[in-house]
């Protein structure tokens, strides 16, 4: 394991969390979808530090930002960017989106319709933008955080699945504990913390990480072990959708990452089977018997988990 590219996700972590107390897992989550080479979709209701959360870590890390507020009203070349005829020189000039960012933030990403959610789709797949038939590459190091609120409020549009596909994980935030927004409180008391907050790693440690993570060890039982489970939910009678191959990689990578932020290298069949639900809940579509009959996809879930052995080693 090299000591460089760990020192420098602890320093990432504990610069995070400066901001956002008492919640070092969903920090380690967020990085964890990073460094995999993926991309997170946070969902939670307002007010929990979803957008602070993603801000942090953008603003942590010494690379270009960009942030997108989705409304209803958004349209695809507001993020991509269009071609713009220049005057001057009497061309078209292609004038370029927020998505050429390396850490991209989509806030509130379900606010906007599906044709708009959709011109992320081949960026977050192919880490590029095809415009007018030109194709445009982005950073190899392009991130996307994404916020949501729950589907269940007002004026939100579920994403559709290829979307969600695109996402190696989602998590929740929830509220913090009472210790943790009494920080927050005193804290804020006289000035903006966010304002102070400064880059502590740089962009070659990001690519040191992701090398490091890319030479973690898995077993081939763990591979069968995370294979096992995404067949059972290809034969699930309440999974209408079931996990695709892309969920079987993302899965592999993303516990070659985490595993590396806590401290080991190799992938315990334990990680993996903690990892689970963040990278395949998103993924799967229950039927509409199951929902009728109040059943969570987090239940069914469980049930797999229940019926498929962990393997030892």
């Amino acid at each position: 394991m090299s000591q460089i590219a760990y020192k420098a996700y602890e320093l990432l972590l504990k610069n995070v969390g400066t901001i956002i107390h008492g919640k070092d897992e969903s920090i380690k989550l967020v990085l964890t979808a990073w460094f995999a080479g993926g991309h997170i979709l946070i969902e939670d209701n307002p007010g929990t530090g979803k957008t602070m959360l993603a801000k942090s870590v953008a603003k942590s890390v010494n690379l270009e930002f960009g942030r997108v507020q989705f409304t209803p009203d958004l349209l695809p070349s507001d993020i991509t960017g269009s071609m713009i005829y220049d005057e001057t020189s009497k061309e078209f000039q292609f004038n370029r989106g927020p998505i050429f960012s390396t850490i991209l933030l989509a806030d509130e990403i379900n606010r906007a319709t599906p044709r708009t959610q959709s011109a992320l789709l081949e960026a977050m797949g192919e880490f590029q933008v095809t415009i007018d038939k030109s194709t445009h590459k982005l950073d190899p190091q392009f991130f996307v955080i994404a916020t949501q609120n729950p589907i269940e409020q007002h004026g939100t549009f579920p994403l559709p699945e290829a979307q969600l596909d695109r996402f190696s994980m989602k998590i929740g935030m929830g509220y913090p504990e009472r210790e943790s927004e009494l920080k927050m409180l005193l804290q804020r008391i006289n000035e903006d913390p966010f304002s102070k907050l400064a880059p502590v790693i740089k962009k070659e440690h990001v690519q040191e990480i992701k090398k490091v993570v890319s030479d973690v060890k898995i077993s081939e039982a763990t591979m069968k072990y995370i294979l096992d489970v995404v067949e059972k939910t290809r034969s699930h009678p309440e999974i209408s959708l079931p996990a695709s191959p892309r969920a079987s990689i993302s899965l592999m990578k993303i516990g070659q990452a985490y595993s590396f932020l806590s401290g080991d290298d190799f992938v315990r069949p334990g990680t993996i089977y903690k990892l689970l639900p963040y990278v395949l809940e998103h993924r799967i579509a229950q039927t509409n018997e199951s929902r009728f009959q109040g059943r969570k996809k987090s239940d069914i879930l469980a049930d797999i988990l229940n019926k498929v052995r962990v393997p030892t080693k």
